[in-house]
This record gives C-alpha cells, sequence and structure tokens, in this order.
C-alpha cells in the first residue's frame, strides 16, 4: 500500500494541529489531517479577527515539507465521520502509525480571566471534542494498530492537566487525555501499540500570537521560548523509535525533557521545561482493578 510511515492528525486546519502535521511532513511521512474549515472564516481569534487556515491548505504544507497530506473534512463531535475516517485511511493506506489526539474545542471566552460560571456554558464542549472525541478516535487507532503489532497512540495535553489553567472545563480535558494515555497503556501492555500523552509549552500558533497582542502582560514572557508545533511531532517520532519506548507508555511527558533525553531538538535549539513553575505530571500508578 506506502512505504511511507502514516500518521493521523486529528483538528489540523490550523494551530497546533497543522505545526504538528507539517512536522511528520518534514519526515516523510503520509499524513492524514482533519478538520471543519474548508475556508478562512470559521475560526475566530480572541480579538474576533478572523483566523487564517483551512484542511486543505494544512495538507498542502505536509506535501511541501516533504511528505503527503491527505486531507479528510471531519467533525469530531461526530461518531459516523470519524469511522468512515479510519475506514478510508484503511482502504487506502492499509495501516496507521501514529494518531495524535489533538482535535479540541476552543471557546471564544477560553483566556478570559472569570470564573467558570460568568462564561458561556458552551466552553463545556471542550470535554465532547477534545476527550470524548479522543477516547473514539484512539478506540478505531487501537483496532487497525493493534493487529498490525505496532503504533503510537499519542494525546496532545499541558501543563494544564495539574495547574489550574484557563479554567475547570480545559483542566479536566487535559487531565482526562492524560489518564486515556495512562489506562490505554494497560490494555496495550505487549501489543507494540504504545499511548504517551504529551505536554507541550507555549506554542507559536495563530491563537497565540494573537493572545500575546491582547494579554501582552501574561503572554509575552512565555512566547519567547515558545514551541514550533513542529517540534512535537519529532517528539512524538522519535518516541516511536525510541529503545524504551514500552516503559514510556503511559506516561505523561513534558516534550521538552523527552526531547532532550531523545536527542530532538526545536530547530537547533532546546526548549524550557515549566516544571518548577507550573507543576509536574503525575506518575505512572501499577495498581489495576478490573
Amino acid at each position: 500500500m506506502t512505504t511511507r510511515k502514516v500518521a493521523l492528525v486529528t483538528g489540523a486546519s490550523r494551530g497546533a494541529g497543522r505545526g504538528i502535521a507539517r512536522g511528520f511532513g518534514e519526515l516523510g511521512y503520509t499524513v492524514y489531517v482533519t478538520g471543519r474549515t474548508v475556508s478562512p472564516g470559521d475560526a475566530k481569534g480572541w480579538d474576533g479577527s478572523v483566523l487564517p487556515g483551512t484542511v486543505a491548505e494544512a495538507a498542502q504544507e505536509v506535501t511541501r515539507a516533504g511528505g503527503r497530506g491527505v486531507a479528510v473534512v471531519c467533525d469530531h463531535a461526530d461518531d459516523a465521520q470519524v469511522a468512515a475516517l479510519f475506514e478510508r485511511i484503511r482502504s487506502e493506506v492499509g495501516r496507521l502509525d501514529v494518531l495524535v489526539n489533538n482535535a479540541t474545542y476552543i471557546h471564544r471566552q477560553l483566556i478570559e480571566k472569570m470564573p467558570f460560571w460568568e462564561k458561556e456554558l458552551d466552553a463545556v464542549r471542550i470535554l465532547d471534542v477534545g476527550l470524548r472525541s479522543a477516547y473514539v478516535a484512539s478506540w478505531h487507532a487501537a483496532r487497525m494498530m493493534v493487529p498490525q503489532g505496532s503504533g503510537v497512540i499519542a494525546f496532545g495535553s499541558s501543563f494544564g492537566g495539574t495547574c489550574y489553567m484557563h479554567g475547570p472545563a480545559y483542566g479536566a480535558q487535559k487531565a482526562g487525555v492524560d489518564k486515556l494515555a495512562h489506562d490505554m497503556e494497560h490494555d496495550l501492555r505487549g501489543t507494540g501499540v504504545i499511548a504517551v500523552s504529551v505536554w507541550m509549552g507555549p506554542l507559536v500558533t495563530e491563537r497565540s500570537l494573537i493572545a500575546r497582542e491582547t494579554n501582552p502582560e501574561q503572554y509575552e514572557d512565555f512566547l519567547k521560548d515558545a514551541e514550533n508545533p513542529e517540534f512535537t511531532a519529532h517528539i512524538i517520532d522519535a518516541i516511536s523509535r525510541a529503545p524504551n519506548r514500552g516503559e514510556l507508555s503511559g506516561q505523561t511527558l513534558v516534550g521538552a525533557e523527552i526531547a532532550r533525553e531523545l536527542s530532538v531538538t526545536d530547530r537547533g535549539k532546546e526548549r524550557p521545561s515549566y516544571r518548577e513553575m507550573l507543576g509536574s505530571p503525575r506518575p505512572k500508578n501499577p495498581a489495576a482493578v478490573y
């Protein structure tokens, strides 16, 4: 079917997902990129401006970077569309090496400094597209990867999994995907498939650049050492090839830290960990109850 490794990056019209997809393209992957945006205007920045980016443009960037980009319009709130996505991958290339669960609902009030009950209730949708959607995609991915005896199910997460960040809905989503990786490892053990959650640092994205303009006191310093999102793709690829990949499975990993361990840099630069400032991932718990 294909000699290239195959990755699926969900929610890749723009932002972290688009950069992660591009990073896999730099490594020569065939990358299926999903998103809902077919023409600019569907997504807005924190200041209300229209954000650029479509799923087709993201796929083109993957191809220009050296891989093969495949655009798939998919709403990850719709289980039927997700099932069709995986069936398409199965029929077209016959395998899946990496799933990156990145699709996340971003509410317009996410970074506003107000208690959760003063934000619109709609902010809770991050638990539908962000947590539940990651479980659904991982379910489909496991049904492809386990029979082939290899694969990586990765979750894009952040320090918000343990510290207060953007409110309880955001925090619950990040803590939730960390736990999905932890528990999926138990079920995947011995299959050749691993699951990891990666805490990314501040990222250079369309929204973060707007955030720096609208909240300079909060974001200016963070963005000085911000990660390029392609960095996360290179980290996940290195994890997939690591001699200790089995030990890494189930862990929540600080991207900047595991990158140093695996000799991965961000365009030649090491990125800082914010562990001392924002806290540590929860360790793996060996207990299992059925």
